[in-house]
């Protein structure tokens, strides 16, 4: 009988261990429909199982069921309000809906949000992800219904001690929002020296664009592209040349570099780069290539109608 009993537990053990595996590796694929139903299947049995309701909705947060996310993610927090990470994600999916509803309704959420962040910052005091979106919460909150600058500042100056890049970064969002683009661009140049990963470097490129400082965000992706060596940033580069009408010569060897090596890891479909070749070449006033390169994009992304505006503009040149 003891025996019989061992082996039901060590098989129920082993399904648990699977299921939630399988429900891992569903979201890592992006599988997250999959990983709904597998959840949802095993928590029949197990309905208390903390990783299995986690899993659960996170399942639905990716696919932006964030009423369903909530749901989980607030069982999670009553069984364990002690762990911080629980009122992170429970904050995290009341504030993706209260973009997704219109700005009254939202008025209503706000607070509640708002609480769960703290909640989670006070619980664990090294919860970076906890602190990055109180700096983004204050930040986007107008003053009137709690937003601060100096709370942002705060949070990002927590950061800063948990984490020299971070905090940087975080400062660098905050000076820029709070109409300071010069201290924003110095902790940007921050967390490039400190850090130096990808992130850093699109943050400062975004934030030159944000300026209308196209050279600049040109500058800025050479040096990140000398550095990381990712095919991507040739396109970056062939964007902002495109868009602001600059140094066409080298957008176009930029986009043709990337159309040369390009892969899925790339993220940008290569159509993009035909229609900011179509740019460059319509800047050039060269009306054959530029249809040439547009149609390529059209015929390759036919619903894209960005692309089918492009043409109208180079077909009246």
């Amino acid at each position: 009988m003891i025996r019989y009993l061992f082996v039901l537990m060590l098989s129920s053990f082993c399904y648990s261990q699977t299921s939630i595996e399988n429900a891992e590796a569903f979201i890592a694929k992006k599988e997250f429909v999959k990983a709904q139903s597998e959840m949802r299947a095993f928590l029949e049995s197990s309905p208390n199982d903390l990783k299995a309701i986690e899993l659960l909705g996170d399942a639905y947060g990716h696919q932006k069921k964030w009423d369903k996310a909530i749901v989980q993610y607030q069982k999670l927090k009553q069984k364990r309000p002690e762990n911080a990470n629980y009122h992170y994600k429970y904050g995290g999916a009341m504030g993706m809906k209260a973009l997704s509803i219109s700005k009254f309704e939202a008025l209503g959420i706000i607070g509640d949000v708002k609480e769960a962040f703290l909640k989670a910052a006070q619980l664990d005091p090294n919860h970076i992800e906890t602190r990055w979106a109180l700096v983004e919460l204050y930040v986007s909150l107008p003053g009137i219904v709690g937003g601060s600058f100096s709370k942002a500042k705060r949070y990002a100056e927590e950061l800063e001690e948990l984490s020299k890049v971070d905090g940087y970064l975080a400062k660098g969002y905050v000076y820029e929002y709070d109409d300071e683009p010069e201290l924003a661009e110095k902790y940007y140049r921050l967390a490039i020296k400190v850090g130096g990963s990808v992130t850093c470097y699109e943050k400062l490129t975004d934030f030159y664009e944000g300026q209308d400082q196209p050279e600049k965000a040109i500058g800025n992706l050479e040096e990140a592209q000398q550095k990381h060596q990712r095919n991507a940033m040739h396109y970056q580069i062939g964007k902002v040349c495109a868009d602001y009408n600059i140094q066409l010569e080298k957008g176009e060897k930029c986009l043709k570099a990337y159309l040369s090596h390009h892969s899925s890891k790339d993220g940008v479909p290569k159509e993009w780069a035909y229609y900011r070749l179509a740019q460059i070449y319509k800047h050039k006033n060269d009306k054959d290539k530029a249809l040439e390169w547009i149609d390529k994009a059209i015929v390759g992304l036919p619903d894209i109608e960005v692309f089918k505006e492009e043409k109208t503009s180079i077909t009246n040149l």
